[in-house]
């Protein structure tokens, strides 16, 4: 979701100058299915421009007459979507998502430093794990909608603007960062009836590209369109030119013992070998595996990947089963890709799968649901008045 909310954040830097009001529209829970899930965000202009999405299409008419209101009254407003209801024609459109969806709107006033944009620019600040807490009243909608209102990240940043029960939050977002799963909250006591969702937002995969041929640039451009971040690395200067890659691509020209003095690596930065070069591959793979790396993708047969793993370790290099379950050799799913746009589908599809911790095979063979409900359980957490 970075790239949603860079896109929001690029948007309202255009409204702010044009001077147009603006709100930030979030699905905060879901009961059933949805076609976007908690954490999905939409920027609303008062001129009806959208940015981001909290639906296919279905709610977004309805959130923006919502997101009006909610601009002339500078007041949060959550409001809900029952698409279990046969009667869905009073969106406009037959929903057929069979859930019930949860938006909190928020209105933007950019005179408050602690409004939802500035919580949004702190997350996209820096690659690290972020974790947000929006707060709200599923009981009451009449209650105090506080919204989004604490930030923690990895290196102990805090943004607070909590009102009540800033110690408890606090806590439970420590304990959300160490367990890395997404979180609802029910706060009962005699004074509150709120809900949090407490929301990890893991920084973009960073796909290091090894190899600058023409077969990678319909790669770099699939990576764009995911809002994923590229480096793309070659020791032929012929080949690694910015020109020839998407705008936000970082290319260098290195040679393969230099490489890695030139990259950041983190547990969501992934290698792809792609030179078509025997001995580059050779030299970045024997380096890459002795390091912590989370995931090598390296194009090519089998027996390619076999026969450097046999050399290198004739050479006196032994792997570990842990140091080789990193290698994905051959790189990408099974989909029968053959053209360079089709092995870039393949490649990305095994990524994606990767970070999802996903056992892949064709969505018509589940017979669960995609997301599992236990994902949107509400924990209900009774408060002791002091």
């Amino acid at each position: 979701m970075t790239k949603e909310i860079r896109n929001i954040l690029n948007a309202y830097k255009v409204a702010l100058q044009q001077g147009r009001q603006t709100a930030l529209a979030t699905v905060v829970h879901v009961e059933g299915s949805s076609y976007r899930r908690p954490g999905a965000r939409m920027l609303i202009e008062d001129n009806g421009q959208l940015t981001g999405a909290i639906s296919g299409g279905c709610l977004e008419g309805d959130a923006l007459r919502k997101a009006l209101l909610v601009m002339n009254e500078k007041k949060s407003r959550l409001v809900t979507y029952d698409t279990m209801d046969d009667d869905d024609v009073k969106f406009g459109v037959g929903l057929g998502c069979n859930g019930i969806i949860q938006v909190l709107i928020e209105p933007i006033n950019e005179e408050n430093p602690n409004n939802p944009i500035q919580f949004l620019k702190a997350v996209n600040e820096k690659r690290q794990q972020s974790l947000l807490i929006t707060l709200f009243s599923l009981e009451n909608k009449k209650d105090p909608q506080y919204g989004t209102c604490l930030l923690l990240k990895d290196d102990q940043t805090i943004i607070d603007t909590t009102p009540v029960l800033k110690d408890i939050l606090i806590h439970d977002a420590e304990e959300t960062m160490i367990n890395q799963v997404s979180s609802f909250k029910n706060y009962i006591s005699n004074e509150h009836n709120l809900t949090a969702f407490i929301e990890i937002i893991q920084p973009p995969v960073s796909v290091i590209i090894i190899g600058a041929g023409n077969d990678v640039i319909p790669l770099v451009d699939m990576v764009d369109i995911l809002g994923w971040e590229t480096t793309v690395i070659d020791g032929r200067a012929n080949y690694a030119k910015k020109e020839r890659f998407a705008s936000a691509c970082q290319v260098l020209v290195s040679k393969p013992e230099q490489v890695l003095d030139q990259i950041d690596i983190d547990e969501r930065t992934v290698f792809l070998l792609m030179t078509h070069n025997y001995n580059y591959d050779k030299a970045m793979l024997k380096q890459l595996l002795q390091k912590n790396v989370t995931y090598i993708g390296m194009l090519g047969p089998k027996k390619k990947g076999e026969r450097i793993l046999n050399e290198i370790k004739d050479e006196g290099v032994a792997f570990t089963e842990q140091q080789l379950s990193i290698l994905h050799s051959p790189v990408g799913l099974d989909i029968g890709a053959e053209t360079s746009e089709e092995i870039a589908v393949s490649i990305l599809a095994e990524i994606k799968a990767f970070f999802a911790n996903k056992d892949v095979q064709s969505l018509r063979k589940i017979k669960q649901v995609i997301h599992p409900r236990s994902a949107t359980i509400i924990e209900e957490v009774k408060l002791t008045s002091k």
